[in-house]
């Protein structure tokens, strides 16, 4: 079995088509079938289900396209280890968009200063898009705010935070003192969506302490979440790196929950089969220090 069988595999997955397939690799669509019939062959499993014409992905073959994203992915940074210096080529970062707001923007800034001929490219999405992108290694590795359950992924803290709740300076709660608990389930609140390493977060500190909230709002994006708060539409619970210009102006006003904290960790999340290229290796040994809170 040879690199190119793999290359073809990942690539009639990312197109969930042969056809498809074929005409990126500019190939045949019957040289594809054969090199995928050769994989099923070798291996003696079924890697697609063929149903209405349209192929589906068996378990098998999911589990072969973990290991070929990999190996095709190490194979390419050998290529440019052994052929080039190691300092040029690109770093692929994932970001949650706390980390991409607050951390990263500085640490870039200077190491493309240093190292003008390395592309750093970055995609900020929530923390369960980036797990996914390390998972499918579309980026080299995540730097998150939510706890990671893959025996896939080591994790690693960089850096600890905390989330604020926040209302307007004309809510009724402004200067309440420390809110009772049960007050939380008659309040309005404005929150970021699932899978966000902040509404993680809260919805776990809220089941662990028995309160059900059903948001008013659910948004992606924390400023539109602030702009409500602002209106008084209701309740908001943030990172602190993200309000604290809006608290120190007065636009938004702290909130004390009776008994509770939102506490957090930023991590570094990293396929376990993940080799990093000097460039990458070079930019967390010199960014991450910088990153501590």
């Amino acid at each position: 079995m040879t690199l190119r069988h793999l290359k073809i595999f990942a690539e009639v997955c990312r197109q969930d088509s042969m056809t498809a397939a074929a005409q990126r690799l500019y190939m045949t669509q019957p040289a594809v079938s054969l090199a995928i019939r050769e994989l099923e062959e070798h291996y003696g499993v079924k890697l697609f289900d063929r149903i209405s014409r349209k192929l589906y992905l068996t378990s098998e073959g999911k589990r072969l396209l973990e290991y070929a994203l990999h190996i095709i992915a190490q194979f390419e940074e050998m290529e440019t280890e052994i052929c080039g210096s190691g300092d040029a080529g690109q770093i692929r970062i994932g970001s949650s968009i706390t980390v991409g707001t607050c951390f990263l923007p500085e640490p870039i800034r200077r190491f493309s200063q240093k190292y003008p001929q390395i592309r750093v490219s970055v995609c900020i999405e929530n923390s369960g898009v980036i797990l996914g992108r390390v998972l499918e290694n579309e980026v080299d590795f995540g730097l998150i705010e939510s706890a990671v359950q893959s025996d896939q992924i080591q994790v690693r803290e960089f850096a600890q935070g905390r989330l604020v709740p926040v209302c307007s300076p004309s809510h009724p709660l402004t200067g309440a003192g420390k809110i009772p608990l049960a007050r939380l389930e008659q309040e309005s609140f404005l929150l970021r969506e699932k899978g966000s390493g902040t509404r993680d977060l809260f919805d776990s500190i809220m089941l662990a302490a028995g309160i059900s909230i059903r948001p008013l709002w659910e948004s992606i994006s924390t400023r539109a979440l602030i702009s409500g708060v602002k209106a008084g539409l209701g309740i908001s619970v943030l990172p602190e790196q993200l309000v604290r210009a809006d608290l120190d102006s007065g636009g938004l006003t702290e909130l004390q929950f009776e008994n509770l904290e939102f506490r957090r960790k930023f991590s570094l999340i990293l396929h376990k089969n993940k080799n990093l290229s000097r460039a990458a290796r070079n930019f967390l040994l010199e960014a991450l220090p910088s990153m501590q809170s």
